[in-house]
């Protein structure tokens, strides 16, 4: 009997050395996870390109990096093709597009990853007192190439026309000259680098008229024109009615990996699809009805 209860005795200490040795390891194994998390979220992180994205890309980074104190993520503008260079040359982690990298001549896209953040609407917009607010397509055409030279011609004030430009590596101004004005060749005007700047040059210069992102229409500093009719508005892009817009890419060179990818993932999370992306004035790309490929050709989803 009493070699019995030895027995015993040893079969349950046997039993709570392995529930203690298995608690151990799981503690452990746990702070291994959270500590190969916490490397995973530090680190720097260089991003550049597209202007018309830098407003959602920033408040990401803002976001991301409350969530993860060790993250630094600089932002930068400069424009689509500066994006799509530095990525491709890797001067930067990610390279913001609002054109397909197939497009820009020089870049060697097939050595690039595409990651579609979104979709952005893009307007013509003008100073508030022009008294224009719908214009064709074509009288759009002739005013960005100089035929059409005063607001009054087109029933608005009699305002000198002066054209607000983006520079030729500007994504905004490729997607806004290829499906605003069909691939014209806007006439020399004013030329700035961000879309901000285009923005402040607009409000502030009576007859002035120049092409933002829609995410850039948060105020009534400048009125954007409907186009044929149709309104410059997220629900019209969507339906494909309204024909001036372009998906938010952003590259990288070959798979992302660490911080890059994780702040990639983040950007497509529902956290950034469904909250930050539609208040800061994008449109998700997985509510769009249309798709266009890299040949600007649009067909139904």
């Amino acid at each position: 009997m009493r070699k019995k209860m030895k027995l015993l005795l040893t079969a349950v200490l046997v039993v709570m050395s392995l529930g203690v040795l298995a608690a151990c390891n799981s503690e452990s194994e746990a702070n291994n996870s959270e500590k190969a998390n916490e490397k995973e979220t530090s680190g720097s992180l260089t991003i550049s390109g597209s202007s018309a994205m830098q407003p959602l890309i920033a408040a990401a980074a803002e976001e991301f990096m409350s969530q993860h104190p060790e993250a630094n993520i600089q932002v930068n503008a400069g424009g689509s093709g500066t994006g799509l260079s530095e990525v491709s040359e890797g001067a930067v982690d990610i390279g913001n597009s609002d054109v397909f990298a197939e497009e820009k001549e020089g870049i060697p896209a097939d050595e690039l990853v595409d990651h579609k953040v979104a979709v952005v609407g893009m307007a013509p917009v003008v100073h508030p007192d022009t008294g224009v607010t719908d214009i064709t397509k074509e009288d759009l055409i002739k005013v960005f190439t100089g035929e059409i030279k005063n607001w009054s011609e087109l029933g608005g004030a009699d305002q000198k026309i002066i054209l607000v430009n983006r520079p030729d590596s500007s994504g905004t101004r490729a997607t806004f000259v290829e499906f605003g004005l069909d691939g014209a060749v806007p006439a020399e005007g004013v030329t700035e680098d961000s879309s901000n700047t285009v923005k402040k040059i607009v409000a502030e210069t009576p007859g002035a008229i120049g092409y933002l992102a829609f995410s850039y229409l948060s105020d009534d500093t400048v009125a954007a024109l409907s186009v044929n009719g149709v309104k410059a508005n997220d629900k019209n892009v969507q339906s494909g009615e309204y024909p001036i817009w372009a998906y938010q890419h952003s590259y990288t060179k070959g798979e992302p990996k660490g911080l890059a990818k994780e702040f990639l993932d983040f950007l497509a999370s529902d956290t950034i699809q469904e909250g930050l992306l539609t208040d800061q004035g994008y449109i998700a790309a997985t509510k769009m009805e249309v798709e266009r490929d890299a040949e600007g050709n649009q067909s139904k989803k």
